[in-house]
């Protein structure tokens, strides 16, 4: 999610989740034999960078989460460091520097504003394996990763669209990057699956966490008929202001049915766990690759579900069957029916019966028919 506002577009290679790796004893024992004292091994020494301080929900729990997944699948065969809260660029240098100047033998950057930082330091420190979440430039010790938010979107979307009232939603989102403009797109499309006259008004922050700004902008978007709102920012701030407001929310990264109990009616999340504790493995076996991930539903990770008590069985058990169709990859966000899907200018952006390639989802820079806003070209 967090990315510095760049126009730099992501040519990603998607590929599927790196299986988990099994290692086998390294010393056989005969009959007859005193066993042998196993080896002893140091354990893995994993770092993790964060972009923002640990709150309760967002975007730095769930990778937290996923850190805590690690150590919980590996005991005592893994040390993790976490470092919190550290900006983008020169910070981020000098702590991943120092991580890897410690003897940690991986080290997470989730943050686009790593990238850079990550790869510059990985130049230095060859036999370190670094990890980029959400970055698009590999090296031999660099791998990337990803997580297909738009799915959840979608999803989203379908709940949103089932449960508004005036059929305008609102969106509060940081900054007009492609990542981003999936989500409203996405999301937009969901909504108006179930319900073809709905629009979405989106309110551009500038910034991943500011939650005075998060929040008020939530504010402005609920005086203007938007009664079911989502956000691509860092902080609950906006869930909470649904719950003041006494409005429904889609939360996202985490459930955040803490801070909006009567707000929330889904929860976009994502889930790193699997992926973390599948590279730690993979240099303690030796056999850790650079690579790519761009992973969904399909691959554990993107989830949705978290419904909040306003939900009607009906409409939790529409979504949870589209997330199935959409894992089973039957069901596609950016397909078009019969008829092309237009951009709010009126440009055809998918022909009839097509659907995007990742290629041109990495790439997007319009936004969907049904979105009240522009871009800055």
């Amino acid at each position: 999610m967090y990315k510095n506002l760049a126009t730099a577009l992501r040519a990603v290679c998607v590929s599927a989740l790196f299986s988990a790796v099994s290692i086998s004893p390294a010393f056989s024992q005969s009959p007859g034999q005193p066993a042998a004292a196993a080896p002893k091994t140091e354990p893995i020494k994993a770092g993790f960078v964060y972009v923002s301080p640990i709150t309760a929900a967002g975007w730095t729990k769930q990778h937290d989460d996923g850190r805590k997944a690690v150590e919980a699948a590996l005991g005592n065969q893994v040390k993790t460091t976490f470092v919190e809260n550290v900006a983008e660029g020169a910070d981020a240098e000098r702590v991943i520097r120092d991580l890897a100047a410690t003897g940690h033998q991986i080290i997470f950057t989730p943050s686009f504003g790593y990238m850079e930082p990550t790869l510059k330091v990985a130049q230095d420190y060859p036999n370190v394996k670094f990890e980029s979440i959400t970055g698009y430039k590999t090296a031999a010790n660099v791998a990337v990763a990803n997580a297909r938010y738009y799915e959840g979107r979608y999803l989203a979307g379908i709940a949103a669209g089932r449960m508004s009232k005036t059929g305008v939603a609102g969106y509060v989102a940081g900054f007009p990057i492609p990542e981003v403009l999936q989500g409203i797109n996405a999301f937009t499309l969901g909504m108006r699956s179930v319900n073809p006259k709905a629009t979405v008004k989106v309110v551009w922050l500038n910034v991943w966490f500011d939650p005075p700004k998060e929040r008020d902008a939530a504010m402005v978007l609920f005086n203007q008929d938007v009664d079911v709102i989502a956000f691509h920012t860092g902080s609950t701030a906006v869930i909470a202001a649904a719950q003041e407001r006494g409005k429904m929310a889609v939360a996202y990264h985490s459930d955040m049915r803490g801070a909006g109990p009567d707000a929330q009616i889904i929860a976009v999340t994502h889930q790193w766990g699997r992926y973390y504790t599948e590279r730690v493995r993979a240099v303690q076996a030796g056999t850790w690759k650079s690579g790519t991930v761009w992973g969904g539903v399909r691959e554990g990770m993107i989830r949705v579900g978290d419904f909040g008590p306003k939900v009607p069985a009906a409409v939790q058990q529409e979504v949870l069957a589209a997330q199935k169709a959409v894992g089973a990859g039957t069901l596609h966000p950016f397909r078009a029916g019969k008829a092309p899907v237009r951009d709010n200018e009126g440009n055809e952006v998918i022909a009839a019966g097509q659907v995007l390639g990742d290629a041109q989802i990495l790439k997007m820079n319009w936004l969907v028919e049904g979105v009240q806003g522009k871009l800055a070209h």
